[in-house]
């Protein structure tokens, strides 16, 4: 086994330009929210082609941030899907809010946009729908059914934690709905260590005078003044405007971030060529149901998982398969097990039998590895060991 090749599924592409970035930050004697977040914000906003970006500690801090501002509260009521990681959910859930699950389409990764309709009550406030693997979902289709239920007050929170860099009818992810929000994770294509950021355009919105200025007080303790401005000699006063979170990003995270801004378009260029060889390899294969990158008018993927599906397949057959490539050094993932699964969820009153097409999706699913510093030799070695084990399991 000491021999066995070792691939891990998604480490993070840091190279000495962000450690030198880092250090400079670190010598520079401020560490926390500055100078450095702020250009941060201005280049992320301008990257995704929106008006504004706030760049925070994660992507659920972000999520949790507009469900606070806009005072979304227990006996309000927000629908999504229960194929997503429980962070989508678990903001709801702690602001009181049994989320309302909306099953994905038949043999589809994302929200199924006919029954969205039927779920909209006079609670609803928000809708949250999820950018799966890398791909954009129907942004215009949702709008559609808010404006055939004349609820076009409901506000969409795309959870994009997947899509940063996707293109969706041509343009960057980022400014299509109310807000979007993105994960920086480790395991993203895009890191800042840990991290996230909320990217709009209307400054506005809702009647706000300044939702920017809106987003940053709360973002640290409601504080009307921020660290760096609250340092500043002789200016110590602030006032504290409401019961705010702690979800600011530091100058540490934001100078990783903004190095790999400039290196982002090749980084996503190579994940893409990782793809190619992956769906070269698999197509061939009769059990493959390989995934969707781009669909119509510009729409294209952040090429973040590769998530295979494997024809009768079943969970554990599935798990056996995860399991054989693990013994070939070879890290596989699954995206994701539905919410409903959970034992959270099943306290709630979920039941996964109500989801059918979510269970669907996961039982048979695998995500390979994708990442910027992924060998292309390997892939091609992960693919057809894939290839191998998925004949041999459907033998046993």
């Amino acid at each position: 086994m000491d021999n066995v090749k070792k691939i891990p599924f998604s480490p993070p592409d840091i190279t000495e330009a962000e450690i030198n970035a880092v250090v400079e930050v670190l010598r520079s004697g401020w560490i926390t929210s500055g100078p450095t977040l702020a250009k941060f914000e201005e280049e992320l906003a301008q990257y995704c082609e929106a008006n504004k970006a706030v760049a925070l500690n994660s992507a659920t801090a972000a999520m949790e941030l507009i469900l606070k501002v806009f005072d979304i509260k227990e006996g309000d009521e927000i629908i999504t899907t229960p194929y997503t990681y429980t962070a989508t959910a678990s903001v709801a859930v702690h602001r009181g809010i049994k989320p309302i699950f909306c099953d994905v389409a038949k043999d589809s990764f994302f929200i199924d946009y006919d029954k969205i309709g039927d779920l909209i009550t006079e609670k609803t406030k928000v809708i949250m729908p999820v950018d799966f693997a890398g791909i954009p979902c129907d942004y215009d289709r949702i709008k559609e059914v808010l404006k055939e239920k004349n609820r076009e007050d409901i506000i969409i929170i795309v959870d994009s934690a997947h899509a940063f860099g996707a293109k969706y009818k041509g343009e960057r992810v980022g400014a299509q709905c109310d807000f979007h929000t993105f994960s920086f994770h480790a395991v993203k294509n895009f890191t800042t260590a840990e991290g996230g950021a909320i990217t709009y355009n209307d400054n506005n919105f809702k009647g706000r005078e300044n939702l920017f200025q809106d987003f940053k007080f709360t973002s640290l303790h409601g504080q009307s003044k921020d660290a760096l401005s609250k340092m500043k000699a002789g200016a110590w006063d602030y006032d504290i405007v409401t019961d705010g979170f702690k979800f600011n990003m530091t100058d540490i995270n934001a100078a990783i971030g903004r190095v790999q801004l400039t290196r982002y378009e090749d980084m996503l260029k190579y994940r893409k060529e990782i793809f190619n060889i992956y769906t070269r390899i698999l197509e061939k294969e009769d059990f493959s149901i390989i995934p969707v990158t781009e669909y119509g008018e510009g729409t294209e993927s952040s090429y973040h998982l590769y998530p295979l599906r494997i024809k009768g397949f079943n969970e554990e057959k599935r798990n056996l398969l995860i399991q054989r490539l693990a013994e070939k050094g070879i890290a596989t993932n699954v995206h994701f097990k539905p919410l409903p699964m959970f034992t959270l969820y099943k306290n709630l009153g979920y039941k996964i039998e109500d989801y059918p097409n979510a269970y669907a999706q996961y039982e048979n699913e695998i995500s390979l590895p994708v990442y910027s510093t992924l060998e292309l030799s390997d892939v091609e070695y992960i693919a057809v060991e894939l290839v191998k084990e998925v004949k041999n399991i459907m033998n046993i």
